[in-house]
């Protein structure tokens, strides 16, 4: 099913889509319509996604966490950051001396 619709473009804005219509060698018409079915195309293929679709994408976006290795263990404990701190603080001081 289609239907059709009339716009009101200002001249400026006319001239661009012909422009960029006549690069890709298409209608101003076919461009106009082809540019809103893309981006509002991507609406009606997520509301299609199944549940099942839906959790393998979860999934996958789940298995990038903790992709990242920085090469040494990150603790999270208060005295693991104290003695971080306590030995960042130390070489400084040193350094200044």
């Amino acid at each position: 099913m289609s239907q059709v619709l009339s716009l009101e473009l200002s001249d400026e804005v006319y001239a661009a889509l012909q422009q960029q219509a006549e690069v890709a060698g298409v209608s101003l018409a076919e461009l106009v319509a082809t540019s809103i079915e893309q981006q509002y195309g991507s609406l009606r293929r997520e509301k299609s996604q199944t549940e099942t679709e839906k959790e393998a994408s979860r999934q996958r976006f789940r298995s990038h966490a903790g992709s990242i290795n920085l090469g040494y263990a990150t603790g999270a404990d208060n005295q693991s950051i104290d003695a971080d701190l306590l030995k960042a603080y130390s070489d400084t001081s040193e350094e200044t001396n």
